[in-house]
């Protein structure tokens, strides 16, 4: 990668770059790797491996700072909802990673660049290139940063509105019905009970929750259900809505 580009692209990460070789080598697609098998560095799939580990740290601990009073089902669910291939891939352009990607050609004439799993990845592997030449102080602060900013975006949007409000709004639009929860199981003592419930829209079922209340399992499912209904929008050809 060439000087401009590296400075460029440490101003669109907003973060200083110590090794122009190991970020370049996050942009190294396999593709290209295989066209252009003297290419000093590898492609990127171990720090896409790597990436992936150290996104998925950072955002648990962001969720587990950000909401203390609830639970394993909620996090779960907001973490998905936040590190899915659609979200990193938004993420990629955002940052305009697509500009410095490295494809082969059959890639390329595919349009490879555009593809929401090929720019997810991008950006995993550029976590991972970040996390090996800055530390994990460095990293953590960026990821943490970036991820905040989406939390934000998404609870600025959907604060007033819980997870069961929105997939009733939404089953009502598209079905004319309302989601209905059925509870699948209670376990544990009375003091520490896990309650499991699953959430169906016109008798399909949509998604199961975990929480340490019936009301907090109805929200974790209903939030599984709308990540659901957010793949089928992303995925509608051959796929029931």
């Amino acid at each position: 990668m060439a000087s401009p580009q590296f400075d460029e692209l440490a101003e669109r990460l907003g973060i200083a770059l110590g090794d122009p070789g190991a970020i370049r080598q996050a942009f190294v697609h396999s593709s290209y790797h295989n066209e252009n098998p003297t290419l000093g560095t590898g492609h990127n799939e171990r720090l896409e491996f790597l990436g992936d580990a150290v996104i998925g740290l950072i955002v648990s601990r962001l969720l587990y700072d950000r909401f203390p009073e609830e639970d394993e089902g909620f996090l779960t669910a907001r973490r998905a909802a936040l590190v899915n291939r659609d979200s990193l891939a938004a993420i990629a352009l955002e940052l305009g990673l697509d500009r410095f990607l490295l494809l082969g050609r059959g890639e390329a004439d595919a349009g490879g660049a555009m593809r929401p799993s090929l720019l997810a990845a991008t950006f995993e592997a550029v976590a991972g290139a970040v996390a090996v030449t800055e530390g994990p102080d460095a990293s953590g602060r960026w990821l943490r940063g970036i991820f905040e900013s989406r939390l934000r975006e998404s609870e600025e949007t959907n604060s007033l509105k819980s997870g069961k409000s929105r997939l009733q709004e939404w089953a009502q639009r598209r079905h004319h019905v309302k989601p209905s929860y059925d509870l699948l199981s209670v376990s544990g003592p009375p003091h520490l009970q896990a309650f499991t419930v699953e959430v169906r829209i016109n008798g399909e079922r949509r998604g199961i929750g975990h929480g340490s209340s019936r009301q907090r399992a109805e929200e974790a499912a209903a939030l599984v259900a709308l990540l659901g209904v957010e793949d089928r929008s992303s995925h509608p050809a051959g796929q029931p809505g």
